[in-house]
């Protein structure tokens, strides 16, 4: 009789246990294993074994792996080229996000209007996205070339270009511009779907109270669409400090180190000078500046981001 007691008090306990919330967790759980292995191998594992090679000397030629400590920090302290490399990397990121953002949001504005052709536009904006990184940069460093297509149209009107890749003055906005295009149509996208979002009887009602297009620019598109612009600006930026294909395929740092970013000198360091450690710290430095910066923004949103404050 006891016996016969003890199961089902065990199976209702297993019942009570064994709740539809408890099931639910477990669902959730098992939905977002497969990402919590991916962050886990290709993500947190190689994060940890670059801090790890930033403190040894690694010399593949000679096939040494030393301890060094903190040496390559203290190099990294020392390095006479890494304030330029920092500096055009400033230079880089900044005429990066303020002319991809401003040139989406206003292509989005117009596009918004639906006016003939907004379809072909939108395809034509967005094209490049889809574009091979590697092709498309190729075609651009031909049409930059001292005697190449874009000269040949300034030839046209009697202006005499520059060698746009060659030159320190213009290396650098050269590469911005062909990045700017390059991926523009990412971020017109997204403002337009968040500018699609907004209600149109808000700008009726400014309207009838006399509400300039300015004004209604200010007051009410930029705070509602404001969640789009932190997403944007996030993306932009974490893009611009990992730019490489692009520096490689134009200026390959050049002239000089005037478009020699911190990913290209991590590049050289690593692979052009074999110096694996102290690629791996200006790694580790890299990291350091997307975080802090990623940190700020997100930090900042409750200030400016509508519905955060």
């Amino acid at each position: 009789m006891s016996r016969l007691r003890e199961q089902p008090t065990t199976a209702g306990r297993a019942r009570r246990w064994w709740t539809a919330r408890r099931r639910d967790q477990l669902a959730g759980y098992l939905f977002i294993t497969p990402q919590i292995l991916g962050t886990a191998l290709f993500v947190i594992a190689p994060l940890v074994m670059v801090a790890w090679y930033s403190l040894h000397e690694w010399n593949v030629l000679a096939g040494s792996f030393e301890f060094v400590g903190d040496a390559n920090y203290r190099q990294l302290l020392d390095d006479p080229g890494l304030p330029g490399v920092l500096a055009a990397t400033g230079v880089f990121s900044l005429g990066l996000v303020v002319l991809n953002l401003s040139l989406a949001l206003w292509l989005a504005i117009m596009l918004n209007r639906r006016f003939a052709g907004t379809t072909v536009f939108r395809t034509v904006f967005f094209s490049p996205v889809v574009v091979s990184l590697v092709a498309w940069t190729i075609v651009w460093g031909f049409l930059l070339q001292n005697d190449g297509g874009i000269n040949g149209l300034l030839s046209v009107i009697g202006v005499d270009g520059p060698n746009w890749l060659r030159g320190e003055a213009t290396a650098m906005g050269a590469v911005v511009v062909v990045q700017v295009f390059k991926n523009v149509g990412l971020n017109m996208v997204l403002f337009l779907a968040a500018l699609q979002g907004v209600p149109r009887e808000l700008y009726e009602a400014a309207s009838i109270d006399g509400a300039s297009p300015w004004r209604q620019f200010r007051r009410i598109t930029v705070p509602l669409i404001s969640p789009t612009i932190l997403l944007t600006s996030i993306i932009t930026i974490v893009g611009s400090l990992q730019v490489f294909a692009q520096i490689d395929v134009l200026t390959q740092g050049g002239p000089g180190t005037s478009t020699t970013v911190l990913v290209y000198y991590l590049y050289q360091q690593a692979f052009d000078f074999h110096h694996f450690g102290y690629g791996s710290t200006l790694a580790m430095l890299l990291f350091v500046i997307v975080l802090v910066l990623t940190i700020i923004q997100w930090r900042m949103r409750r200030r400016w981001v509508f519905h955060e404050n």
